[in-house]
């Protein structure tokens, strides 16, 4: 059945048990890319995704000729394309060498759809500080030249460290010598419906003082969470979503630095919580091209590429869409479709439990659920191995329209998603669509689940491994 007459939708193969409408990225775009090359009269499309004046990525892919009586498709087809641009490389300067109708089609999407206008607005105003803008190219040559920059991220294990990690449900915190745990902790905490800045500061000041207690000094603090940072600037982050605009310039943006200064200016550096995920996977096996995918109360995700560098991508991979069926569950804070948060996390698993035939109290919270799913595999019940048999099924085809866009030699699957029984059967399942449909990335690519013990450790060493000290 074909959702969108514009551009047709393929079924997969291996039907997700309790998501027919399941419509994988990766097949539908192959397909449309198929089908316009195979019409003989196709136009190559590259999009120049701009960061900075130094950070430039190229996607090249192939349309209809606008004359074509499927041409309809196309810009169904390049907006999505365009959407994992921006959330997995991000930039806020879009130039595109194709169809002049096409690129206007796209302007328009940006400018009056909801949807298009909540991406502009995070790339431009919020994230890069400059106005999104669509430009069309009529020749190769005006596009900016393309340009990927990389750098070594972390691995400093010297020295009397803290490191912590910022989660939507709880914080955690770790003292560590020379690279050696000497403590660590987890509190709960639920800082979205925080409106006071204050609180937040002080919250993460007491598990930072807390960790100090075990450590004869203090020689540098490194942190991940959840967000976009630039320079320990708080860009665009969940965590703060309670905070009144009006406050969030002044108040949260610069909380890591107001941290800092309160400990004296050590060595203080922040990030993405993917990016220290994807350290610690890296760290941990000793090897590179590593994509970590954390299944949290969100999709974090973190990229560590072939020389073992972080890129200047943002691999905000919980607003890029994976499900291509229009009628597929939307984002509650972008409002789209097919968006990774609703199918790797504990939103992906609390929309399949009704699905799944389980019942719940209405009044629990998502943390609340997981648990109770949790609970029942435990116990064995069937019903909560074909919620994880599903996200499986999800994760096999993701991990192929993921390596579209990145090299993948290692995944790293991680969060509280995966935790216990189920975490083995996502693995399990994702392995046998890989094995039945992409035999090529299932002989390339490399699971990981970290024990829980390596888990917790190795993203407090990760994020503590950030500073250097001089």
């Amino acid at each position: 059945m074909n959702f969108n007459s514009a551009l047709p939708l393929t079924s997969p193969g291996i039907v997700p048990i309790l998501d027919t409408s399941f419509r994988p990225a990766v097949l539908t775009n192959r397909a449309f890319r198929h089908q316009a090359e195979e019409c003989k009269n196709y136009v190559p499309v590259t999009i120049a995704v701009q960061r900075s004046k130094t950070s430039v990525s190229h996607y090249r892919c192939n349309v209809f000729s606008e004359e074509h009586e499927r041409s309809n498709g196309n810009f169904v087809y390049a907006e999505r394309i365009l959407k994992f641009l921006l959330w997995s490389r991000g930039g806020c300067k879009i130039w595109i060498h194709g169809p002049v109708g096409l690129v206007r089609q796209l302007q328009e999407h940006y400018l009056s759809s909801e949807t298009g206008k909540f991406d502009a607005r995070i790339m431009g105003e919020k994230i890069y500080e400059h106005p999104f803008t669509v430009k069309v190219c009529e020749h190769l040559e005006q596009l900016p030249v393309e340009c990927e920059s990389a750098a070594p991220l972390g691995r400093h294990l010297d020295g009397c460290r803290i490191g912590f990690d910022l989660g939507a449900s709880d914080r955690k915190a770790a003292a560590i010598i020379d690279g050696k745990v000497v403590f660590s902790e987890e509190i709960p905490w639920y800082p979205q419906i925080e409106s006071d800045p204050d609180w937040h500061f002080n919250e993460i000041m007491d598990s930072l003082k807390r960790a100090s207690k075990h450590l004869p000094r203090v020689d540098a603090i490194g942190g991940s969470s959840a967000g976009v940072y630039v320079n320990n600037n708080v860009q665009v982050a969940s965590l703060f979503r309670g905070i009144p605009d009006d406050q969030f310039d002044n108040q949260v943006k610069p909380i890591f630095s107001r941290l800092k200064k309160a400990w004296n200016n050590i060595p203080f550096d922040v990030v993405n919580d993917g990016e220290v995920t994807a350290l610690a996977g890296s760290m941990t096996l000793t090897d590179n091209a590593v994509l970590g995918i954390a299944m949290g109360s969100s999709e974090a995700a973190g990229y560590v590429n072939d020389q073992g560098n972080i890129t200047a991508w943002l691999n905000e991979l919980a607003f890029a869409p994976v499900d291509y069926n229009p009628y597929a569950p939307r984002d509650e804070w972008s409002g789209d479709y097919g968006c990774g948060v609703q199918y790797f996390s504990q939103q992906g698993v609390a929309r399949l439990i009704a699905p799944a035939g389980i019942e719940i109290d209405s009044n629990m919270s998502l943390p609340e659920q997981l648990v109770h799913v949790q609970t029942l595999m435990g116990k064995g019940d069937d019903r909560a191995a074909k919620i994880y048999q599903t996200i499986g099924v999800y994760l096999g085809y993701t991990i192929p329209h993921y390596s579209d866009f990145y090299d993948i030699k290692n995944l790293l699957i991680l969060g509280r998603v995966t935790s216990g029984d189920g975490g083995q059967i996502i693995i399990d399942q994702a392995k046998e669509v890989l094995e039945k449909e992409f035999q090529e990335f299932f002989n390339k690519i490399s699971f990981h689940i970290p024990g829980e013990s390596k888990k917790r450790h190795g993203q407090a060493i990760a994020a503590a491994s950030l500073p250097v000290i001089s």
